[in-house]
């Protein structure tokens, strides 16, 4: 018979210690109503280490050799990935139908012909994987030079994303055509092709690492979809500061559909779409006060 140890109580002091450490290594929020999620998931990685407290834990996020590690597992521990393919259908209508066509028509009266595209918290990678096959679709795109960069805190999850292969519950809301077209069965799962994942590019990044989210340069789309709801109000302005300085003028940012910018920043213009609103970096320079 397997025997489980009781979960070990975290006191007032510890959940501040925690709380603010986590907060301050990558935005994640916990207030007194999530005091719970932070104790029960973090309870597995005391039982790991064979720890007695809270505290000790702590210390060892702070001072241990393998510190870097550790702070991994939290965030593996801490966030959600729940994501599919082709989700949001009603915003990516307005990205293939809309946004694309726009830019096309602006960066060729320039001479240009390359897009950079940035899934912020592309979780397992459908989000990126999504957004290639969608634009393999579209034959005003080829001889485009297309870079798609998904990047995620999560190495768990990357793991995922890189090896490109994915079970049943992914594909939950895809047309079998983009199935059987981009798609090899593999052992009852399915692989991508290697002309999908050859648009795509798959890193490390935490949102709250601000010199190594200016390294990605300009973009002329980002999409963070179901991502800045797990930060607090300060947390959110700090990265969708980072959204606008890494856009391009007319740049679009496009946020999941409960999400928006109110109380955040008037620095974006809200675009109405015929399936969806999305976010614009305007031209001009926000007006003074007006940027994150």
């Amino acid at each position: 018979m397997l025997f489980f140890p009781p979960d070990i109580a975290m006191n007032d002091e510890e959940f501040r210690l925690l709380r603010d450490f986590v907060y301050q290594h990558c935005g994640l929020h916990f207030n007194e109503d999530s005091r719970y999620l932070l104790e029960k998931r973090l309870n597995k990685r005391l039982a790991h280490h064979q720890l007695k407290s809270f505290k000790d834990y702590y210390y060892l996020l702070r001072y241990n050799p393998n510190k870097e590690h550790e702070l991994n597992e939290v965030v593996d521990a801490l966030t959600t990935n729940e994501t599919y393919f082709f989700r949001e259908e009603f915003q990516l209508k307005t990205f293939t139908q809309e946004i694309l066509p726009e830019i096309r028509k602006r960066k060729e009266s320039q001479g240009e012909r390359r897009l950079r595209i940035w899934s912020a918290g592309c979780s397992t990678g459908e989000e990126p994987y999504t957004i290639a096959m969608l634009m393999l679709e579209l034959p005003f795109l080829q001889n485009w030079q297309i870079d798609i960069i998904g990047t995620d805190i999560s190495q768990k999850v990357l793991q995922v994303a890189r090896k490109g292969v994915y079970g049943n519950s992914s594909f939950r809301s895809t047309d079998p055509v983009y199935q059987q077209r981009y798609f090899t069965e593999v052992d009852g799962k399915f692989r991508i092709a290697d002309k999908v994942k050859n648009l795509v590019t798959i890193s490390h990044l935490n949102l709250f690492d601000a010199p190594r989210v200016a390294l990605l340069g300009k973009m002329d789309i980002v999409f963070c979809r179901n991502v800045i709801i797990y930060f607090d109000p300060a947390g959110k302005k700090r990265v969708v500061e980072s959204f606008y300085q890494r856009l391009q003028p007319e740049g679009f940012l496009l946020l999941g559909h409960s999400e928006s910018l109110m109380n955040i920043t008037n620095a974006f213009a809200l675009r109405h779409f015929a399936h969806d609103m999305v976010y614009q970096r305007p031209v001009m320079l926000a007006p003074p006060g007006g940027a994150p």
